[in-house]
């Protein structure tokens, strides 16, 4: 079992940054890759970016050059850093770790974007 918590989030304005944090505990030596998922209301909950155990990164198109995953092997944790933010990147953002083709959720953390 894996455990994962986001922190972070909030309310910024148009252009600004935020920084996102994800902890995992529990079975965390079995995690093969984690990241983060965003779902914005009416919408369907949608791939932001992920990095696997050794370090590969995958960003979805829209957020290449603003967004930043990362993470700290020693602390269990990822960290998405988010940049030039834009009204469309309002959504609750996910955090989610894999174990093989299981996938461990957490409970969501809501950035908004002000225009």
């Amino acid at each position: 079992q894996v455990q994962v918590v986001e922190s972070g989030g909030g309310l910024v304005q148009a252009g600004g940054s935020l920084g996102l944090s994800c902890a995992a505990s529990g079975s965390t030596f079995s995690i093969t890759a984690m990241g983060w998922y965003r779902q914005a209301p009416g919408k369907q909950r949608e791939l932001v970016a992920q990095i696997t155990s050794s370090g590969t990164t995958t960003y979805r198109d829209s957020v290449k050059g603003r967004f930043t995953i990362s993470r700290d092997n020693a602390k269990n944790t990822v960290y998405l850093h988010v940049n030039s933010l834009k009204p469309d990147d309002t959504a609750v953002y996910y955090c989610v770790a894999m174990v093989l083709m299981r996938a461990y959720w957490g409970q969501g953390t809501q950035v908004t974007v002000s225009s």
